[in-house]
């Protein structure tokens, strides 16, 4: 039996049409059904294929390896693989938990590709802070914590109140290098292993005294700091620099500027604040609040030591150092130099000299603005000059607390940083030669 199809054109007229058995009809169907087929499963491996090829990149994009091609992050690169956490990826810490959240910075990576080979920057300063949820994935709210050292931490007080754990630990994987201006373009080629654990120190991976009190002196002021994301995020640097002031005024007006960048001398501030605290307070800012081994130096309890510490400090001038250090007490690190920090030696110790405990006092901003200020036996002008000072500065010995604030030469141009700018040749020309200290340049 033939079968015939028949099919019409739009004007009516009969189309002529092959004559198929059923069998060839059935070859012909199953060879349609063969190219399906093929074409749907040759579909799926490709599909498959693009899927897993995308994946392999998502996934190499979220690894170390990937980080290191761009030459900028070399800094960040150096102190994760020095870190304790060098084991776990940088999206681990740096994407928020969440498959959107992935995605979106994937679409953002490509922008960050797109910059690197266009325009690389100086500079990577984070903008988004490290989540919570992101540190609990592997650190428990409830794990027992002990502070290293002496150090009281309340640190259930602190995840209660919701104070995110980067404002505290901001430095624990990049050792806040951003923050010490010492992660620029300058300074890729000195991130060498060896380089790099002199580079990070333990003091740049741990909390600052200057973060706690900054912190705790904002909430005994009603604030909660930690809410705001640019309190905890670095700058790329807005610290106080050592050139700040203008070498052209007085020493006088140079401390009123150093008094007005460090607000109000923040040590200065704290004594105060601890001697006339209210016990309201809900934060007491007393050094044992904090610290179980620790308390005012016996020799500080005496009346007339503000004006006679001299001998003091030059004895143990690394005891001093120890709380009247301005980095210590402040939030915002000063600005470093990485050529600078590889010279200094591993371990430094102070001599015992006048020299060397005046160039300290004199590089010393809590120091330097108090000496800028005329000591109480030196308000009566006329007794101070006619009695006092000649009677108290007649040999080398006696003279050397004068160049504390007083060079013995007029100072060049930009050539002192003595606190006063009086100095004995004014009216002592050629007597004291080669007994002043070496100038700071």
């Amino acid at each position: 039996m033939i079968f015939k199809k028949q099919r019409n054109n739009k004007n009516g007229e009969e189309i002529k049409q092959d004559n198929f058995s059923p069998i060839e009809s059935m070859k012909r169907g199953t060879k349609n059904s063969i190219r399906r087929w093929k074409f749907m499963v040759w579909t799926l491996l490709m599909l498959i294929a693009l899927s897993a090829s995308g994946y392999g990149a998502l996934s190499y994009a979220s690894t170390p390896s990937f980080c290191a091609n761009c030459h900028e992050i070399t800094p960040q690169l150096a102190t994760y693989e020095a870190s304790a956490h060098n084991q776990i990826k940088c999206t681990q810490c740096h994407i928020k938990l969440g498959g959107k959240n992935q995605l979106l910075h994937k679409i953002d990576g490509i922008r960050n590709v797109y910059t690197h080979i266009t325009a690389p920057p100086g500079t990577i300063v984070p903008t988004v802070t490290v989540s919570n949820e992101n540190c609990e994935q592997c650190h428990s709210k409830k794990r027992l914590v002990s502070a290293t050292g002496d150090l009281i931490v309340n640190h259930e007080g602190h995840i209660t109140e919701g104070i995110p754990c980067v404002t505290c630990h901001s430095g624990v994987v990049h050792a806040k290098v951003v923050e010490r201006g010492i992660s620029d373009t300058s300074s890729y080629t000195f991130w060498t292993t060896e380089n790099t654990k002199k580079l990070i120190e333990d003091k740049n991976v741990k909390p600052n005294m200057g973060t706690c009190i900054d912190c705790h002196e904002k909430v005994n002021l009603g604030k909660k700091p930690w809410t705001d994301p640019k309190y905890i995020l670095p700058g790329t640097n807005d610290g106080i620099s050592k050139n700040a002031y203008n070498n052209d005024d007085s020493p006088e007006a140079r401390a009123g500027v150093l008094e007005r960048t460090l607000p109000d001398n923040k040590q200065k501030l704290i004594f105060e604040a601890i001697s006339g605290q209210e016990k309201e307070a809900k934060l007491s800012m007393e050094c044992m609040t904090c610290h179980r081994e620790i308390n005012t130096p016996k020799n500080h309890d005496n009346k007339a030591w503000q004006q006679n510490h001299g001998d003091s400090a030059v004895k143990e001038l690394e005891q001093c150092l120890n709380c009247h250090k301005d980095s210590l007490w402040i939030k915002t690190l000063e600005k470093q130099h990485i050529k600078t920090l590889l010279s200094e030696k591993d371990t430094e110790s102070v001599n015992k000299d006048w020299s060397v405990a005046i160039e300290e006092t004199r590089g010393n901003y809590f120091c330097s603005i108090c000496h800028a200020n005329r000591p109480q036996n030196h308000l009566d002008r006329n007794d101070w000059l006619y009695n006092t000072h000649r009677l108290e500065s007649s040999t080398p010995e006696e003279r050397k607390g004068c160049f504390v604030c007083h060079d013995n030469e007029k100072p060049l141009k930009n050539e002192t940083n003595a606190p006063s700018d009086v100095y004995c040749d004014f009216c002592h020309e050629g007597l004291f030669q080669g007994e002043a200290v070496k100038r700071n340049s």
